[in-house]
């Protein structure tokens, strides 16, 4: 009975390293969500409007290309689709920075972004890799008032995206 112990953590000891190396990583290299102005996930994140696992993942909202949904399809983050939540709206002007924070530097195709109903802005990285922040200067044309901003980060080598909404209410 000893040495069926001892061969049974010999060969536990001997797996171990393997499983550790095999599990998935955690969110620490995720993705990326857009800071500034503060989008629904950065909210939550911030605390600032109580969420569910959101808060600690903000940088997670990942999904299939062609999305138009805030939780980018991920039914764990359906609560950024609920337009009642009590998302603070950031005043801003016909043209506006958007700034993503990104977590992990992913080859981009594009950067898009739709507001009242149709697309106001793409951005063609052609399949660079961006570095922690990216900035975009978004002009809104004839749009004005409190507006939805969905942002979608589209990856060059997979068939995801990243998803974010910012609300705001345009001067």
């Amino acid at each position: 009975m000893k040495r069926k112990k001892r061969l049974a953590a010999v060969i536990g000891a001997g797996i171990a390293p393997l499983l550790a190396v095999s599990l998935p990583t955690g969110t620490a290299n995720a993705h990326g969500y857009i800071s500034s102005p503060p989008s629904r996930q950065a909210q939550c994140a911030a605390g600032i409007v109580p969420c569910g696992p959101i808060k600690y993942e903000p940088q997670s909202v990942e999904g299939p290309k062609g999305l138009m949904s805030c939780n980018g399809g991920n039914a764990a983050f359906a609560e950024l689709n609920d337009d009642n939540k009590g998302w603070r709206v950031t005043s801003v002007s016909r043209t506006t920075s958007f700034t993503w924070r990104l977590t992990a530097r992913h080859a981009t195709s594009t950067w898009q972004y739709y507001a009242g109903g149709r697309k106001i802005a793409e951005f063609n990285d052609g399949g660079a890799r961006p570095g922690e922040t990216v900035t975009h200067q978004v002009n809104f044309g004839g749009l004005t008032g409190k507006q939805k901003v969905l942002a979608v980060w589209n990856i060059a080598d997979t068939a995801n995206a990243f998803y974010a909404c910012v609300d705001v209410n345009i001067r």
